[in-house]
């Protein structure tokens, strides 16, 4: 099937990816618009996790965002490979979007393994105890797993959804990123205040 120029450039004008990229998504998914954009998706994250293992991010801002009124605020660096993409107009903007979710969705972890073991076990039992009694164990360890998942969701920053989009997470966020700029991404650390 032949791919209308005209796709492409929608596609990229919706996702801030190559024309290129946009043309073999396109392709694979048939001209369907919805599934080049998860394919690309699918693209990033593996591009991502590439350039991860790959480059180190040694440049990056300090970005800081003040609520109105003065009451709460957040601070977070994020890191890149380059001042040239530090210095650039989206960049920055990321960087306040993700200061702007930081103040509003108060995450207390970067990630699920930043977790302290002994938090870990408290949030298990917890759940444990509010399992109905006599359930199977497969069932029980389905429910914790549940459980947990959630609890990830709600306090660690790169499983939370995007407050300015709802329909991504933060590290879906990050990835769209390092598409974008073709560089390695990292939030480094983060820190929310509130009177």
């Amino acid at each position: 099937m032949g791919i209308d120029t005209k796709q492409i450039v929608a596609l990229r004008q919706r996702t801030g990816v190559g024309l290129s990229d946009c043309q073999k998504a396109l392709e694979q998914s048939n001209g369907d618009m919805e599934k080049a954009i998860e394919i690309l998706r699918k693209m990033g994250a593996l591009k991502a996790a590439k350039k991860d293992a790959e480059r180190t991010a040694s440049q990056g801002v300090v970005e800081a965002y003040l609520h109105a009124g003065s009451k709460v605020g957040a601070l977070v660096v994020v890191n890149c490979e380059t001042d040239f993409v530090e210095r650039t107009e989206g960049f920055r903007q990321f960087a306040h979007d993700l200061a702007m979710h930081v103040a509003a969705a108060n995450p207390q972890y970067l990630k699920p393994e930043d977790i302290p073991a002994e938090i870990l076990d408290k949030e298990k039992q917890i759940y444990r105890a509010q399992v109905p009694a006599g359930k199977p164990a497969q069932v029980v360890e389905k429910i914790l797993e549940g459980k947990l998942q959630q609890f990830y969701r709600e306090n660690c920053l790169l499983q939370q959804m995007f407050i300015k989009d709802d329909h991504r997470t933060v590290q879906q966020m990050v990835e769209e990123q390092v598409q974008k700029t073709g560089e390695k991404i990292v939030i480094q650390r983060f820190v929310r205040f509130q009177v």
